[in-house]
Parts: C-alpha cells; structure tokens; sequence
C-alpha cells in the first residue's frame, strides 16, 4: 500500500486498519522520521561505544559534565497533569481488546497500554491496539468472550488513565518505510497513539501521556523531548501538553537520573522503578567483568538486594528532590482462585513489597492483574490517606554513590540446578508465547513479559561465559545446557498435553538456545525473534 509520499505500508491492512494509518498520521510518522532518525543511530551507536568501554573495564560513574544539573537546586519538573496526580496504583498489560477493558475498569488510577515488553510487536496487534485505544476513548469498545460474558467500559469518572509504552530505540518497525528505510517502533507507536488520541484525551480533561522505556542516557531523553515538541508544534497542541514517564530499567540511566528528568523537564512525570529489566540490564552490560558482577539465580535476588535498596531510595530521592513521582516496581503475582494457600502467601508477599515502597517514599506502584489491585491500594491508602501523593516527602536522609550500585557482589544467593533450570524453562514458555502473539504470559502463577526471557537466557550465558560451577552440580557448559533443554521441554510437552504446540516450542527452543549459548551476547532476544516474524 503506497500512502503518504515517500511512505510504504508493508503489512496487511486488516479490516479498519485504514482508520489509523491515514495520510494525516503517516505524514507524522515520516516527519519524525526524517527529523529524528538520524539522531537515534548516533545514540544507538553511542551505546555499542559505552560498552565496549565498560568491557575493557571502565566503571560507570556519574557523569562529571552533567555535575552542574545535579548541584543546580533550583530547577523542578513540570507540576503533575491532571488524570495522573494520583498515581497510587497502576496497571501494566498488552492493549488487546479484553484487556483494555479491563484494565481501564480494574479501579487502578492508571493503566500502562504497553506496545513494548508486554506485547508481542506483531503488526495486527500493534495497528490493533491502537484501534483499541482509540475506540476506549470513543466508547465504542466491548468485548464478549467465545462463552458469552460479556465486558464494557464503566463511567468515564471510574477509568484508570492510560499512559501508552512505546516501543524502546533499538527496536524498529519493519512494516512502515520511510524514504526505503525502516522506521523507529517507538516513534511509530508515540506518533499514531499522538495523532488519534491527544485531543481525545484533552477533551476528557486529560492529556497524550507515555512511559519511556529502555533509555540509557539523558541524551536519548532529549530525543523524546524534542520528538515531544515537534510532534506538538505539528498539531497544533500546546507545548507541555505531552507527560512521560521514564523508566530507570538499565544501569547506564541509573546514574543519569537527575539529567534525565531535566531534559524532559517541562514534559516529565517522573520516573518508574523497572526492576526485572534493571537486573537484565546489570547482566548484560557487565557481562565480560568476571565474578564481581556475577548475578545470583533470578528468584534470590529480592529488592533488599544492597545494590538494589540503592537504585530505589535513589530514585525515589531523585524524583521528589525535583517534584516529581517516583511509581514503584512489579507485582508479577497472578492470584489463583483454586488454590487459597498458595494465593494467601503469594499476597502476603504482594503487600511486604508494597509496604516496603509506600514506606519508602515511592507515590505508587505496580500490579499485573486486576485482583491485585485491591490489597496494592489498600497498601498505599493507608501511607497516603486523602494525599494523591507524597512529593513532600524529600528522603534528604538518602546518599547512594556509584559503588552502592554496582555492588552486584553485595546479593545474597547461590547458583542451582533448579535454577537453571526455572531460567530454561521460563524462557522457553515465554518465548513460545511471544512468537505465537501474546507478550503477556502466565508461567507458574506470574505474568511474564520479556524481561524475563532477558534475564534467562543472559543468566544462562553469564553462568556459561564465567565457569560457573553449580552449587549442587556440575560446571554449566553447552553440553549440560542443552541436556537440560531436551529435559525441560520434555516436561513442558507433558505439562501443556494436547494444548502443546509443537512448532511454537520449536521455534522457542531454537531461540533460547541460540542467544543463550551464543559465542557473542546477543544485546536484545526480540531483536532476532522479531525477524523471525511476519
């Protein structure tokens, strides 16, 4: 489908998908693109040259150039935006139809429309979702399962906001060419999301809000701050109008928090604690530095981790020390209705760790499932009352210095069989998942997304890459990993029955064990699953 000049759709268009990609939209989409393109293959190429420092044994730091925005007291993001002063609870999940639904009706105060880790960027669900969006804020959207129950939106008074992830920097869109080249997802999502909604949602009261994701430096937040300002200026919306929200999900943006949030002062919402991708993140960038940085099996490393007691207080600190919201991490926890033992002590651990972030400061938090929401809220009522938040609260009490964070050495936990074991097996579910289309899975009682693949299979590769010898066993080799893998999928197979899908856990299989025990660290697993994809 040739659309706007220079622009080519590629993908299919399914019934109605001409609703959002207009000529109208596409122009924005190519604007950003010939404006903005080039700065983000600088910045991406300005990653691969950090690594290959922190590699050959440079230690990140806080940036001495930047040291005058950190000891400059006088600056202050913008004031919160109406629709997300309270943020008390929020709600993370795919925007597919029944979930939009019931997301916006849970009773959290926000809801995160993920196009990136909770979603599988397939091109129907990416165009699909944005209709889906679209149609919440129409209120011409419902969703009847195959067995007759039926959903529908609540009054406008009780949905939860929606603030839209767009996909990261390194990801592209293969099925929109600008000029020939492929264009940036995150700018595609951000773009066709602006373009429908901004005024949809301003005239609700509200406005076009978004978390960043996967960022590792406040220059990559000025690309979305200056992306923010020419979307505006190209439709006509006042400029501040736009929010985002960051999350500190890598260790490089842990150091460059304040700056980030100066750079997107006059549209930032604050910063989100990311934790599953953080510790992905720790993994990944300090891959090749030996046995200092050599995480624990995945299940014993708790938020009371030293280093990451650190990253918290330190950005909850960050964000109030500026005005701005500090929104916690993940509650994964998927409630089970047959079996109360189980769902009483999986809340029980729900609750320490929403007291734990209420208590220290955080303005909210997260949950995966609609029936967490309750026990979440109650957690942060009881710290906030009527407050919609506790800016106020400055934790001046709060000194993290670069060796608190990288104290990696600091976690308490081994390295197991089991433990291998729950890294091979997750991940191979996960990834079965994500390449049959759905990015947010059930695995063990938890609502997986791709950090958890991430942290798999680079856990295995670090184990792999270090000589690891497992508390309980033998050395990890390739040999040992891929015994474990014929294993684990044997017992998925019995697992799943007749619901096992043969040529997904192939593709899955030939996946996870080819980034795993690849010679050269794969930086992203969706970068070769996505080309894997229609």
């Amino acid at each position: 489908m040739a659309a706007t000049t220079g622009v080519e759709i590629t993908g299919p268009m399914h019934e109605r998908f001409d609703q959002i990609l207009t000529d109208d939209a596409l122009a924005l989409v190519a604007d950003l693109h010939r404006r903005f393109e080039g700065r983000r293959q600088e910045l991406l190429a300005a990653r691969a040259r950090r690594q290959e420092q922190i590699s050959a044994g440079a230690d990140l730091d806080f940036p001495p150039e930047t040291r005058h925005i950190r000891e400059d007291t006088s600056w202050q993001v913008a004031p919160p935006a109406p629709g997300i002063t309270d943020r008390r609870i929020e709600i993370t999940g795919p925007t597919d139809r029944k979930m939009t639904v019931n997301a916006l009706n849970s009773g959290a105060k926000v809801w995160l429309a993920d196009f990136e880790d909770a979603n599988t960027p397939l091109w129907e669900n990416m165009i699909g979702g944005q209709l889906n969006l679209r149609d919440a804020l129409d209120r011409t959207l419902d969703f009847t399962t195959p067995e007759g129950k039926s959903y529908a939106l609540k009054d406008d008074s009780e949905l939860a906001s929606i603030i839209v992830r767009p996909r990261g920097w390194h990801l592209d869109e293969k099925h929109i060419l600008v000029d020939g080249a492929r264009t940036a997802g995150g700018i595609v999502d951000f773009a066709l999301y602006f373009f429908h909604c901004a005024r949809r949602q301003l005239d609700k009261g509200k406005g076009p809000y978004f978390y960043l994701p996967k960022l590792e430096s406040h220059l990559e937040a000025r690309l979305w701050n200056d992306i923010f300002a020419a979307a505006q200026e190209h439709l006509g919306i006042p400029r501040g109008t736009i929010r985002a929200t960051v999350l500190i999900e890598t260790i490089p943006a842990a150091f460059e928090m304040e700056e980030i949030l100066y750079e997107l002062r006059e549209h930032s919402a604050g910063l989100n604690a990311g934790r599953w991708d953080y510790l992905f993140s720790i993994i990944k960038v300090h891959r090749t530095r030996g046995r200092s940085f050599l995480m624990p099996e995945r299940n014993a490393v708790t938020m009371t981790a030293p280093f990451m007691r650190a990253y918290t207080e330190l950005l909850v600190s960050t964000c109030h020390r500026r005005g701005a919201h500090a929104i916690g991490g993940m509650a994964a926890f998927i409630p089970s209705r047959r079996d109360p033992e189980v769902n009483e002590r999986a809340l029980a651990k729900v609750r320490d760790d929403k007291s734990r972030e209420s208590g220290d400061g955080f303005d909210g938090s997260w949950v995966a499932h609609p029936d967490l929401v309750p026990v979440a809220k109650e957690v942060f009522d009881g710290v906030l009352g009527e407050r919609p938040n506790q800016i106020d609260r400055k934790r001046d009490d709060v000194s993290v210095k670069a060796a608190d964070l990288l104290a990696v050495d600091s976690a308490e936990g081994g390295i197991t069989e089991a433990g291998l074991r729950a890294n091979i097996n997750v991940g191979l579910q996960y990834l079965a998942s994500w390449i049959g289309g759905n990015g947010a899975a059930a695995v063990h009682n938890l609502m997986e997304d791709a950090a958890t693949a991430e942290i798999s299979r680079s856990q295995v590769w670090q184990w792999l890459h270090n000589g690891v010898t497992l508390d309980d066993g033998p050395e990890v080799t390739r040999d040992l990993v891929r015994r474990l893998v014929d294993e684990e999928m044997a017992a998925i197979r019995e697992q799943h029955g007749d619901a096992y899908d043969a040529a997904l856990f192939e593709q899955a299989e030939q996946l996870f064990t080819e980034v795993a025990l690849a010679d050269e660290y794969v930086d992203f697993l969706t970068l070769p699953a996505y080309e894997r994809m229609p």
